[in-house]
């Protein structure tokens, strides 16, 4: 008889930090030391903008190179001097009655006059001055990061405390996988915001209203707000345009992968700011002007639509990736993953979408545009789309589009594996399971012109994937678990709030999110995780046929990809589970 199988290990649990920025302008930093260590931290104060105070007992001969360096340019303070309890509350700021801002020990040594490191540690807590010692995370009250500066980019990593060096390494890794630039690009589209804040407070003084302007992710410390996608309904078109500039920086810096936005020029700037008026007259005056309209001489070109698949580039057709490799022209919807715009050679010109909420129509017709032009200069046009172009992707319009200039022969339709059934694959939710859902149905939950559709009648065995959904979601449940006003069909089975549910976003990119939930709690999960696009919702029995919801817990939230590795240990897990999948 096999003897029986230990409990497994309970998973370890770590003490981790708030990690902050500290704002030092100004901050006095006391240092003591006088090795290598103390001239480190005296440079980063110095970039920081704080004044450091430096107190060793040694002469400036003795002292690092660079600490000397800073002491003749007049940069640093130093009291060639033993360590005093006192300089704690004498040496600071005058408006914080000359309490230091922060202490950072570099050496373990006595500090002289009869303090140990430890009494030193003990007091600067009890007066609420952060301290840092070297090598003794048990004595600090705060630690440094092993950081990488790009401008105002700054990146930081800690291991707390466990492993210095691998921050370091870890950090080096970050910092090399970066684009080069990304930092300057920081810095002009923080010009960029500033600017739209000043234009839109201007235009809101002009109208005698208030001036607080609607800045969408601001706070470094959280994701996007569930309003980053926020539906336009009709009729408030005017609200919108007093925040719509605001509201397609932020989605700018959400959908543009990171070389793009490292490239960002003056030009893309000026794009950003511009408003929609003029673009709109003039493609007004183009299509109404003579000849306009396409004649059956000369050489055109062709247009390919193609779907991107959900988000991992290994996901794209063989068909699609030559098309990216051969095209003389990409016009890519906002939603394409920056994995696969990452394959599109340097040589080659590409837009992307301005589909921000209110705005979607008029980019669309900026796309078209866009690719007619280029099929009439005999170009071959990629319009390249996340999932499949002829699944809420617009495909079908721009085919008839095309056919009504008399192009539509040099229109070529490639698949793309769509995001309704491979994102629930990816969430370990088979859309259909015997005993559990003998059907799929896949809707949009948000109709032309933002009107909500028709919702779907509740049916036991059915899963309901929807798209374009999540920015309107309390609108949804209560639609699907209520009637609305003036529904004429009162018999239409309604869902019961207790109904499983998924929330799948960015699937198959690398930071890939599952909230699993019910009816009830879904938008109440969504506003309070926050918003990461693009996203759909999954409803039925199906959201748990592989997984059992745990007790007492509103949501779970499952965070990450394992990738598409099919390595050794790639396609399957120790237990047999697929991995691929992210079952594990």
């Amino acid at each position: 008889m096999a003897p029986p199988s230990s409990p497994p290990p309970a998973p370890r649990t770590y003490q981790t930090s708030l990690l902050t920025a500290q704002h030092s302008n100004g901050h006095v930093h006391l240092i003591i030391g006088s090795n290598p260590l103390a001239a480190s931290r005296t440079t980063q104060s110095l970039h920081s903008g704080a004044k450091p105070i430096l107190i060793a007992p040694a002469s400036e001969a003795e002292l690092h190179y660079s600490i000397t360096a800073h002491i003749s340019a007049g940069a640093l303070t130093h009291l060639a001097r033993p360590f005093a309890e006192n300089d704690l509350f004498a040496l600071g700021r005058e408006e914080v009655d000359g309490v230091v801002d922060a202490v950072f020990v570099t050496s373990h040594l006595n500090l002289g006059g009869g303090t140990e490191v430890a009494s030193l540690s003990a007091l600067c807590k009890r007066n609420r001055i952060p301290i840092n010692v070297v090598d003794a995370p048990e004595l600090c009250s705060f630690s440094l990061l092993s950081s990488h500066v790009d401008g105002p980019l700054q990146i930081g990593v800690t291991t707390n405390g466990r492993g210095c060096k691998l921050a370091s390494r870890i950090r080096r890794e970050v910092a090399a996988s970066l684009p080069a630039g990304l930092g300057a690009a920081v810095d002009r589209l923080g010009g960029v915001r500033r600017r739209i804040i000043a234009a839109d407070a201007d235009e809101k003084a002009a109208r005698n209203q208030a001036t607080s302007v609607v800045d969408e992710g601001v706070d470094d410390s959280v994701d996007q707000t569930c309003e980053l996608n926020k539906l336009v309904a009709e009729g408030n078109k005017e609200e919108d345009a007093k925040t719509r500039r605001m509201r397609w920086l932020a989605q700018v810096c959400e959908y543009w992968p990171l070389k793009r936005l490292a490239g960002v020029t003056d030009e893309d700037v000026e794009a950003v700011l511009q408003s929609y008026a003029s673009s709109m007259a003039a493609a007004a005056a183009t299509k109404n002007a003579p000849g306009s309209e396409e004649s059956s001489k000369g050489h055109y070109g062709r247009v390919i639509l193609a779907g991107s698949g959900p988000g991992h580039p290994d996901l794209l057709t063989r068909a699609t990736y030559k098309a990216i490799q051969s095209a003389d022209v990409i016009l890519a919807d906002k939603l394409v993953p920056a994995g696969v715009l990452d394959l599109i050679p340097r040589r080659t010109p590409v837009s992307i979408a301005r589909k921000f909420p209110g705005n979607a129509d008029r980019a669309q017709e900026e796309l078209l545009e866009q690719a007619l032009e280029g099929v009439r200069a005999g170009k071959t046009v990629l319009r390249l789309k996340q999932g499949d172009p002829f699944i809420y992707g617009r495909g079908g319009e721009e085919v008839a589009f095309f056919r009504e200039r008399g192009l539509g022969h040099r229109v070529v339709v490639l698949p793309g594996i769509t995001s309704s059934l491979s994102a629930p694959l990816f969430a370990g939710i088979p859309p259909t399971q015997r005993d559990v859902a003998d059907q799929v149905l896949v809707c949009t939950g948000t109709g032309k012109k933002g009107k909500a559709p028709v919702p779907p009648e509740f049916v036991e065995s059915r899963t309901v994937v929807f798209l374009m959904a999540l920015h309107r979601i309390s609108g949804l449940v209560a639609e699907l678990t209520g009637f609305t006003d003036g529904e004429e069909n009162k018999g239409r089975r309604l869902w019961p709030l207790d109904t499983p549910c998924a929330v799948i976003e960015r699937a198959s990119c690398p930071d890939q999110r599952v909230i699993r939930t019910t009816l009830k709690r879904v938008a109440e999960a969504i506003e309070t995780e926050g918003s990461r696009p693009p996203g759909l919702l999954v409803v039925g029995k199906a959201c748990e046929a592989l997984h059992t919801p745990q007790k007492g817990r509103s949501w779970l939230v499952e965070d990450g990809f394992k990738g598409l590795d099919f390595g050794e240990e790639g396609l399957f897990s120790a237990d047999g589970v697929l991995g691929v999948a992210g079952l594990a």
